[in-house]
């Protein structure tokens, strides 16, 4: 599973001229930075500059013959789009980088891919399981927008067994600490575990919910994004998403007016 990443047949980052100007944060998005949204926190933090100034505008407006710094490295537009889905191990970290230096999940591309990758969307360090990583920022904004609703599906297993309740209240809605919190779909597969299905998937949703009936979480994974399953991955392995499995993904955030 772990090859070398093959420039043949991905979709060419288009759109932008040598003399257009663009967004700033439009800009850091194509160059594969984050999602235009984290783009502009990042912005917004001071932590960008053009041609030697830090900016912290959002409506600064840059071209490719600018130059463009995030934390003092230099960020270019990028030529092919990478779309990568990995299996994540429990003990990785969702982030470009840990201020605490544990290990983070985008290191284990490095070896593979030469474009800066950042994922979409979250697993907490403990969680392990599927995640999308891409250098599209459109891409990464049309499915972690929350008008999106794409489906996450996951596997919790339990050190206690279940309640027999906690299924159905969770489908019908539990609030922890003043939050609220609803799954799609919950359904118990034996005493002690349980498949949850999540449409809008707020911060730590699960295991909160777990904890708040005092039932703690052994191996909490995420199966399945949108139209796109776990299987053939180990572990720490990860594979090109096809070009069909992009654009269905896409279809199905689309399709719920984004």
């Amino acid at each position: 599973m772990k090859k070398k990443a093959r420039g043949s047949n991905l979709p060419v980052n288009e759109g932008f001229k040598e003399k257009d100007l663009y967004r700033l944060q439009h800009y850091m998005a194509k160059a594969g930075v984050a999602s235009r949204r984290a783009s502009e926190q990042i912005i917004l933090a001071g932590r960008v500059s053009v041609n030697g100034l830090t900016v912290t505008e959002l409506g600064t407006k840059v071209g490719r013959k600018d130059k463009v710094c995030v934390d003092g490295k230099e960020i270019r537009l990028e030529t092919a789009m990478r779309y990568v889905l990995l299996n994540k191990p429990a003990g990785y970290v969702c982030s470009l980088s840990d201020e605490k230096g544990r290990p983070v999940a985008s290191d284990l591309l490095k070896d593979a891919y030469s474009e800066r990758l950042y994922n979409v969307g979250r697993l907490d360090m403990f969680s392990c399981g599927l995640i999308i990583f891409t250098n599209d920022g459109n891409f990464a904004a049309k499915l972690s927008h929350p008008s999106a609703e794409l489906e996450k599906e996951y596997i919790v297993d339990t050190s206690l067994p279940l309640p027999r309740s906690l299924a159905d209240d969770f489908m019908e809605g539990i609030r922890v600490d003043g939050v609220f919190y609803r799954c799609k779909e919950a359904e118990e597969l034996n005493a002690r575990r349980m498949r949850i299905v999540l449409v809008e998937g707020k911060n730590r949703e699960i295991r909160r919910v777990f904890e708040s009936r005092e039932i703690g979480i052994k191996a909490l994974t995420r199966i399945r994004i949108g139209c796109v399953g776990i299987e053939g991955l180990q572990f720490g392995q990860f594979r090109d998403l096809t070009q069909k499995e992009v654009q269905a993904l896409l279809k199905l955030c689309t399709s719920k007016d984004y």
